[in-house]
Parts: structure tokens; C-alpha cells; sequence
């Protein structure tokens, strides 16, 4: 099969045949059909997150079951699945409490590979997916059989995009109707989060960016207001569209701890800042004690949407099947697996909102 390979981060992925073992007990087979390209991709790229090299990259993809492993009963061959790269066992602390998407096991393909380059060199699936390829291997609760009647560059999208943006205002945050929302960042997981936002009955809705392309888009997906952030002083702009009270809730999607700043001093008296987006590993955040006592603020974090896989993706699809859930228009551009180095600059520049590689089917 072909993959994207990076060996050497900062530079182009090496496109090349790969061999991928089969599935063995609880894992399953996928034959990708399209993989949406996450702004943590290119932080791995980069090697801005930890992890070793080579590795394929690739985390938020879908595609059908070709083979499973032994013990295998959710999927069966044929079916059309979304794949995650948020395994979970449904017997942990964490799994039985309710939050799956914190399972604590343990799992083979944390120490394993199913990957080798022609050289036989292994190759990390990095995240558990490595889905800049034409086929993963992943365990079974890593993926959620959909119905066949909705495209499957589109049900990509719900692997991550979605489920992080969406899940953090619906589920993680619970915002309650006429709550005031700010989004800063309004790529593929910002959006996600302003619709979730328009879901919740917030209002207003208020995104910030600074590319106008971006701030446009968002009024499509639900804010009420648009911020560009090059031009004005952002913080200032909050507070007047507050009542000078400044917001119950900020999600922050960008990677930076600058952005997380800035966003926590968004927030009002018992108001909330969520960070999403993962900064660098090396950078750091500084904040004093009575930024939070003094007037009851909050600083939390919120990991892929607080998602239950088997629950929420149905849920979502059934919403976008219905009309209720916009999924075509966050995608830009559609690549095939040779052109993927154009589809990461394009996303890199602030082009497009979501590109996906698409595979031949």
C-alpha cells in the first residue's frame, strides 16, 4: 500500500509503499477512503508534539472494514466506519464512570507497530491511526460503524474536527442557552465549536481570527459577531460586546499559550476559558492566583470533545442527515495521497478550512 511517511521533521512526508501486518486479536482493518488533515498533523510534522520518527501521520479518516481479528463483534467486513484514534476499553476507572475518551488501558499498538517501510524498517501509526494511508489497522473500539448514506469524506470530519469543536461547547461545557460565546481560531475545530454554539442557543456567538476568508465562514456556521484580531484589540472588542461584563465562555483552538492568555482575560466573573487547541510541548503559561479567586473565573481543558464514540458520532450523523449539522462546507480542498505536501501548505497558510486526502475507492 502507499502512505505519507515523515522521516525528518520540518520536511515534505515521503510518499512510499509501506507493508501493514493484519489485524490480530480486537483490531481492525480499514480500507481508507478519505482522511481530513488536522492542524495536529502538522504540529507532528514539525515536531512540536512528542513522539519518535518515522511515523505516518494521520488521525481523523474513514473508510470499510476489509478484515478483523479475533473477538471482533461491533464491525464485520463491508461496513462503512469512522475512525478515531481514541480507544477505549469499558471497564476502566475513567470508561466506567462515563468518560471513555480518558480510558486508562493499555493497548497493543501503544508499544506496537503494524507498519514497515520496504526496507522492513518499522513505521509508528502515529496516534494509533496513521491514516495518511491507504489502509490502517486499529483496535475495534477505535471505530464506529456509520450508515451508508453519507459520504465518507464527510463522516472523516466527525473523527476529530467535529466531535473536538462541537463536543467541547455541547458536551464538556454544557453552555446553557443565551450564554455569550467566544471561539478564538476558526479553522476546521473552531468552526465545529461556533456551530455547537448556534446548537446551544448561545448568544451572542463571537468568533475571532485574522484572516477575513475565516471570519466569513464563520458567520456561516453560526456566530453572531466577527473579530479580526489584526485589526483591533480583541480583549477590548469582548467587553463591549459583553456590556462590559466579558464572556461565560472562550474556547481557545489555536495551539498557544499567547492565544490561551488572551482568551482567559476574555472571560467575565464565573466565566470559563476552554483550552482545545495543543500548544507546543516546550511552551509555557503564566497566570496569577487572583485572576481566578477575585472573580471566580475557571481555566480547563477539554480533549477531543469529551466524546463517547458510540453515542455521539450516530448522534451527529443523524444530525447532519437532517440538515441540522454542516459538514460539506468545512471542506476546501480534496487531494489524492501524492498531492498531500500541497494540501498541508494550503492549511498552513490559512487557505482552506479543512482539506482531505481522498483516496481511490
Amino acid at each position: 500500500m502507499k502512505a505519507a511517511v515523515c522521516y525528518d521533521f520540518g520536511k515534505p512526508l515521503v510518499i512510499e509503499d509501506v507493508e501493514i501486518d493484519p489485524p490480530r486479536k480486537g483490531e481492525v482493518k480499514v480500507r481508507v477512503a478519505a482522511t481530513g488533515i488536522c492542524h495536529s498533523d502538522i504540529h507532528d510534522i514539525k515536531g512540536e508534539l512528542p513522539g519518535p520518527l518515522p511515523f505516518v501521520p494521520g488521525h481523523e479518516c474513514a473508510g470499510h472494514v476489509v478484515e478483523t481479528g479475533e473477538e471482533v463483534v461491533s464491525v464485520q467486513t463491508g461496513d462503512p466506519v469512522v475512525v478515531t484514534f481514541i480507544p477505549h476499553c469499558g471497564k476502566c476507572f475513567y470508561c466506567t464512570s462515563g468518560f471513555p475518551h480518558l480510558c486508562q488501558a493499555q493497548w497493543p499498538l501503544d508499544t506496537e507497530t503494524r507498519l514497515r517501510n520496504h526496507e522492513g524498517r518499522p513505521l509508528i501509526a502515529k496516534a494509533k491511526t496513521g491514516a495518511f494511508a491507504e489502509y490502517v489497522v486499529v483496535e475495534e473500539s477505535q471505530v464506529v460503524k456509520v450508515p451508508v448514506n453519507i459520504p465518507l469524506d464527510r463522516a472523516a470530519l466527525l473523527a476529530c474536527a467535529v466531535i473536538t469543536g462541537f463536543g467541547a461547547v455541547v458536551s464538556r461545557m454544557q453552555v446553557k442557552p443565551m450564554s455569550s460565546v467566544v471561539v478564538i481560531g476558526c479553522g476546521g475545530i473552531g468552526l465545529n465549536a461556533l456551530q455547537g454554539a448556534a446548537f446551544a442557543g448561545a448568544h451572542p456567538i463571537i468568533a475571532i481570527d485574522i484572516l477575513d476568508l475565516k471570519l466569513k465562514a464563520s458567520m456561516a456556521f453560526g456566530a453572531t459577531h466577527a473579530i479580526n484580531a489584526a485589526q483591533c484589540d480583541p480583549i477590548g472588542a469582548i467587553k463591549q460586546l459583553t456590556g462590559g461584563l466579558g464572556a461565560d465562555y472562550v474556547f481557545i483552538t489555536l495551539g498557544s499559550s499567547q492565544a490561551i492568555r488572551q482568551g482567559f482575560s476574555m472571560t467575565g466573573s464565573r466565566g470559563a476559558a476552554v483550552i482545545i487547541g495543543l500548544p507546543p510541548v516546550k511552551e509555557s503559561l503564566t497566570l496569577s492566583p487572583l485572576e481566578f479567586v477575585r472573580d471566580e473565573r475557571s481555566l480547563t481543558g477539554c480533549f477531543m470533545g469529551s466524546v463517547n464514540l458510540g453515542i455521539d458520532i450516530p448522534r451527529l450523523v443523524s444530525l447532519y442527515l437532517n440538515g441540522r449539522l454542516k459538514l460539506d462546507e468545512l471542506i476546501t480542498g480534496r487531494y489524492p495521497l501524492d498531492r498531500i505536501n500541497e494540501a498541508i501548505a494550503s492549511l498552513e497558510s490559512g487557505e482552506a478550512l479543512r482539506n482531505m486526502i481522498i483516496f481511490n475507492p
